[in-house]
This record gives C-alpha cells, structure tokens and sequence, in this order.
C-alpha cells in the first residue's frame, strides 16, 4: 500500500490546532520554538489562544506551515516507506515541498509569512474574501458569477476543492449578497471563511 500526503491551504485554521501535537511531542514544541523565533512572535499563542492575527494572511499562511509539518514530522517515521507523494493547494504546496526536503523549515516558515504580508498588501483596501459553496455544479456556479461580475460584483470561482464543493473569491460585501440567492438555488451549505484575502482571483 502507497501514501499520497496532501497538505491544506489557508482556510483551514482554527484556534486551538496543534495543540496536542504540542503537548506530547518535544519535536514539535522545538518547531514552534523555532517558528516563533524566525517571525518572532509567540506561534503557541497565536495557534491556542483566541485572537485577531490568526486569520490574518501573513500569520495564517506559517501558522499552517507549522501545524502541518509538525504533524508531518510525527507521522512519517512509521509511514516513510510507503509514502509515493505530497501534494498541496496554494499554501499547501509549500508544506508539501518542505516535507519532501526540497525547501527547508525555517526558510520556509519565513517564505510564506513574507508571501502573506505581499498577498495582503495585494489585497489592501479591497475587503477581499472568500467563501465555500457546497452542493451546486461547477458549470452552474460558473456561470452565475458570471452574471453577476457583468452587473458589477467582484466575485469569482476561485478553487475546485471536489465535485459539489467550490470556493469563491472576491469582494467580501459582494459575497456575502449571494448567499440567500446561492441557498435558492439548491446550494446546501454557504460560509464565508476566515480570510483576509481573495486568493485564486484577479483581485491577487
């Protein structure tokens, strides 16, 4: 039996990960040591306690990095032989590459906190977001942003994530209009997602 490791993008945060990763490893409290010393800033505090800078791009994006390596470094002792590749989307990419050795931890966790300071700038004074829909066809959603781009809304299909589930990017406020009329539609699930950018989309 082969392993494919594939690793998440941003998005996919959330207060209190890694935490028990954290507590039962020495490897990964080394990790967070060395993160928090490159950015310096407390990555035990940003991952565990409840604050703003989380889901700001420049944190998320090494915040991410970190939590996935870690568990990355806990798990490959007993699976190395068996992993045939790693595979991530957008940020996930990076810890892909960091975990096939291609790129290094630290230089890494500086890398992505600097693409996330360059994506926000990107993003600035735009109030960009995104926001996953659950339950339409590609072709449908597709078109629909269409329509609504042509009526003057910034909105876009950013990420295909798997049959019935994709992501949309763009102009918070003008994502946030859709969601009644995308739940008329069929659509089973409308969430706007803890970002502070519009990845995936002409506004980056």
């Amino acid at each position: 039996m082969k392993f494919g490791l594939i690793f998440p993008g941003q998005g996919s945060q959330a207060v209190g990960m890694g935490k028990d990763l954290y507590e039962n490893s020495k490897e990964v409290r080394e990790l967070f040591e060395q993160a928090s010393e490159i950015l310096k800033e407390d990555m035990k505090a940003l991952c565990f306690s409840e604050n703003t800078k989380l889901n700001l791009t420049q944190y998320t994006q090494p915040a991410i990095l970190l939590i996935s390596y870690a568990a990355y470094s806990l798990v490959i002792p007993k699976i190395a032989s068996k992993v045939a590749l790693g595979l991530g989307h957008s940020l996930g990419e990076f810890s892909a590459l960091c975990a096939s050795g291609a790129l290094d931890f630290s230089k890494a966790i500086a890398l992505v906190h600097k693409r996330g300071l360059l994506m926000e700038a990107a993003c600035k004074d735009k109030e960009a977001g995104m926001m996953v829909v659950l339950g339409l066809e590609d072709s449908i959603l597709e078109e629909f942003c269409n329509k609504k781009r042509n009526l003057g809304l910034k909105v876009w299909c950013a990420n295909y994530n798997g049959e019935g589930q994709i992501v949309l990017a763009g102009v918070k406020a003008d994502l946030m209009d859709l969601e009644v009329e995308l739940k008329g539609m069929g659509a089973k699930r409308v969430l706007l997602l803890p970002m502070s950018v519009a990845s995936h989309c002409p506004l980056l």
